[in-house]
């Protein structure tokens, strides 16, 4: 009785997708944004992904690249960054990140007042309130007259009540309609475009991403 020699079966090299190619800019993006899967503020998740192009050019090509490259290798990472993309982003990319995951929490617009310091300091600062369902926040804006109305500062607040104080010391602070205020904003994000300066403040680059997603849910 002869004992068969076993066959051995071939070995199969499982190539895994590596997603569309990334730029040395795009990498750095998807790394700082690794926080995100663990992420559940719906702020802190805009703050995030703006804060990671606070010093990038990112036009339509670099979230295209983006969007396909996180689409393309599934996982809870690029689920999460995916699903940042979506919410924050306006126009186009927004339109592509939200053809791969869902949009479910809705930001409102709520009150905006204006301190308009122009005439004795050379500013205007100018507070919007927004909400996620309940929780508040707002964001400030000081505008500077004397640069051509180019925006300089910016933050976020979830304490609007004690913003709203601190600037009512200032000078005369009064209600401003919420359309009224966000193009005053629109106008100011593109002088400082059109000058090609650099923002005065790291805060007006690190958000951004959220300026421009309010100015666009102002105008519906």
């Amino acid at each position: 009785m002869t004992r068969k020699t076993p066959r051995r079966r071939p070995i199969v090299v499982v190539h895994r997708p590596q997603g569309t190619p990334l730029t040395s800019e795009q990498r750095a993006v998807v790394e700082r944004c690794r926080s995100l899967p663990q992420l559940t503020d719906p702020l802190e998740v805009e703050l995030t992904l703006s804060g990671a192009v606070a010093d990038t050019v990112a036009d339509e090509e670099f979230w295209a690249g983006l969007v396909a490259h996180a689409a393309s290798l599934p996982s809870r990472r690029n689920r999460a960054l995916l699903g940042a993309m979506a919410a924050v982003l306006t126009g186009r990319p927004r339109e592509w990140a939200a053809a791969h995951t869902p949009v479910d929490v809705p930001l409102a617009v709520g009150g905006a007042w204006i301190c308009d310091r122009s005439v004795d300091a050379g500013y205007l600062a100018l507070l919007c309130g927004y909400a996620f369902s309940s929780a508040e926040h707002a964001m400030v804006f000081l505008i500077d007259e004397l640069a051509g109305g180019t925006v300089r500062k910016a933050f976020v607040t979830r304490d609007v009540a004690l913003a709203r104080a601190r600037l009512a010391e200032q000078g005369p602070f009064e209600p401003i309609g919420a359309e009224a205020a966000h193009w005053l904003l629109a106008k100011s994000y593109d002088r400082l475009d059109r000058r090609g300066e650099p923002a005065a403040d790291p805060d007006v680059r690190r958000t951004r991403l959220l300026a421009a997603r309010r100015i666009a849910l102002a105008f519906g």
